[in-house]
């Protein structure tokens, strides 16, 4: 349910007590306020962020994360989202500590939905400022969270934060392109949360994982009786998103059939539900992901070439760790802090060499793991007790990789650069060759032609 001022703004609620929490969420959204409730703090956090419009309301006695330890995560985050804690009669001076540690305020059982109420509409407004102003700082091109979200100090970097700010206001449809684990998701939610789309809908479409037999439903819905088994009509996903943004995540996994309806919903911003003649309009902004060079996709039959130009009204690259490698120590601590906030540990000391050897590494599965590898830092699984014994580890990983690309090298000048040959010789397929040729730098035409680097 949309809120009264029309503005989409959410309230997170958050406790433990299932009774508690059902009446309060059902009072709530009795005074016009879309609530989406929770049982787990953990479970909340997913849902808010530096773009989420709206507040957070929870209990400050919770088994796992409690409002605290949810608190302080969350101002890691963003320190500018309100959060709203609920306390008990003897737990007012643990209150007026969360305060000081940043909570927007506290309210103590037992409390009317009216109270309740008011202050969360003050927060709901402030709220909403914030996140104008970031939006105007953005466009003004000003410091803002996106040097947050999308950090580092790199000239690739630079000019994709330049670019996200240029485009982001703008309801152009947008294709972000970048190989797994760099970001391409936190980069579409930033475009949406720069744009006049931002109090509503988000919604990410994982165009590999849906159902063969029910892609058009869940994207288009259904009319009851469209077939055996729609006993009622159903909304689907685009139409879920009205007024706000579609992420569509690897366009190129998408059949090419479908393509070519979302195609029609593209140009036209109209759909027919299954079983129904009536069009309905469509109000939303396009944003696509993939992982392959799309012309790429396009030359292999994957991708049809009119849907790739009319998504690439706007094309965003984002860079490989290994295309910026310096901006891996500012990533590496600034994900150990997030890691610490989250387990509610103790910030570590990343030691100089551990830095440096990071930024040595590949990292094949960018961003993504590189957050792995600060996870296990601050969990003490690894690169903190024995940097000596790292540094070993490190120098068998580089001497694995040598002789990884040295033999890829060899079997490919050995067979003429017939990679058909090459892949069946070393036992792996065709994907993975082509994948360690790139990780390695390896052309089969410069090895073939006896440069130096290829051997």
């Amino acid at each position: 349910m949309s809120g009264e001022d029309g503005t989409g703004a959410r309230v997170l609620l958050i406790d433990d007590d299932e009774q508690m929490r059902r009446s309060t969420e059902q009072a709530l959204e009795l005074a016009g306020l879309t609530v989406d409730s929770f049982a787990a703090a953990e479970d909340a956090l997913a849902r808010a962020g530096p773009g989420f419009n709206g507040v957070i309301v929870s209990d400050i006695r919770m088994p796992g994360m409690d409002g605290m330890s949810l608190l302080q995560t969350l101002n890691e985050m963003d320190a500018e989202l309100p959060v709203i804690l609920v306390t008990g009669h003897a737990e007012v001076q643990l209150a007026v500590e969360a305060m000081r540690r940043g909570a927007y305020d506290f309210i103590e059982k037992p409390f009317t939905t009216q109270y309740l109420t008011a202050v969360l509409r003050r927060a709901l407004d402030h709220r909403s400022l914030v996140i104008a102003n970031r939006r105007l700082r953005a466009v003004a091109g000003k410091r803002d969270d996106i040097e947050a979200r999308l950090p580092g100090r790199s000239a690739a970097m630079v000019e994709l934060r330049a670019r996200v700010r240029a485009i982001g206001p703008s309801d152009a449809d947008t294709l972000i392109v970048g190989d797994t684990g760099v970001g391409k998701e936190v980069v579409a939610r930033t475009l949406h949360d720069l744009s006049g789309r931002a109090g509503r809908a988000f919604i990410a479409i994982n165009c590999a994982a849906l159902p063969e037999t029910l892609i058009e439903s869940e994207l288009f819905g259904h009319e009851a009786g469209a077939f055996p088994g729609a006993v009622r009509s159903r909304y689907g996903k685009f139409e879920h998103a009205r007024g706000g943004t579609i992420l569509l995540d690897e366009i190129g996994s998408m059949r090419v059939g479908l393509q070519a309806k979302l195609l029609r919903v593209l140009q036209e911003r109209v759909i027919t539900r299954l079983g129904s003649n009536e069009p309905v309009e469509l109000d939303v902004r396009f944003i696509a992901t993939s992982k392959a060079d799309p012309e790429a996709e396009m030359a292999a039959g994957r991708l049809r070439a009119d849907l790739y130009y009319r998504l690439n009204a706007a094309m965003l690259r984002v860079p490989p760790l290994r295309a910026r490698r310096e901006d891996v120590p500012q990533l590496f601590l600034q994900l150990v802090r997030e890691s610490a906030a989250r387990h509610r540990m103790d910030e570590k000391k990343a030691p100089p060499e551990l830095l440096a050897r990071l930024s040595g590494q590949e990292w094949p599965g960018n961003v993504r793991e590189l957050r792995n590898a600060a996870e296990r830092f601050v969990l003490g699984l690894e690169h903190g007790a024995d940097t000596e014994a790292a540094r070993d580890g490190t120098r068998l990983a580089r001497k694995v990789a040598d002789y990884e690309r040295s033999l890829i090298a060899a079997t490919i000048a050995a067979h003429g650069g017939r990679l058909r040959a090459v892949y069946e010789t070393l036992g792996i397929s065709r994907k993975t060759l082509y994948e360690k040729m790139q990780k390695h730098g390896l052309d089969r035409r410069l090895i073939l032609e006896g440069d130096s680097e290829g051997e």
